[in-house]
């Protein structure tokens, strides 16, 4: 089956020809400003699976497991949209946020809870990491 993804404006639309590998939501401190405060939940994909067509602007940082990550938006409506590991180039990380259904995979953990600040919810019946857990084979 294939899913779908974008932003809000349109520039930017995703195929997905394949069913999500894991989801989780993070509460890593770079989440939390991609967030506007809150945490993240990102759906994982084969990286051969994400079709793109539109412009999609990337921005180099280091995530707080020490990472490269590439993390890409959309350069119209500044819609955070993907994650990309440099160290894992065969798995595409999604925003739940921008997937046309939200409903497709929910978080089966909840990592980097100790960055979260202390209003943060998070969910009781979710396993929790105070950091990164191993990646998606």
């Amino acid at each position: 089956m294939t899913h779908g993804a974008g932003c809000p404006c349109g520039q930017v639309r995703i195929a997905i020809d394949a069913e999500p590998l894991a989801a989780r939501q993070c509460w890593c401190r770079l989440c939390q400003y991609l967030g506007g405060g809150t945490a993240t939940v990102n759906v994982c994909f084969p990286s051969e699976a994400v079709t793109t067509t539109g412009e999609v602007r990337w921005h180099k940082s280091i995530a707080d497991s020490g990472s490269d990550m590439r993390r890409g938006f959309c350069p119209k409506c500044g819609t955070p949209i993907f994650s990309k590991a440099e160290s894992r180039p065969h798995l595409t990380f999604i925003r739940a946020g921008a997937l046309d259904d939200p409903n497709l995979r929910a978080p089966e953990a909840v990592i980097w809870t100790s960055a979260a600040p202390e209003w943060a919810c998070l969910d009781p019946a979710l396993p929790h990491y105070t950091a990164q857990i191993p990646p998606v084979a």
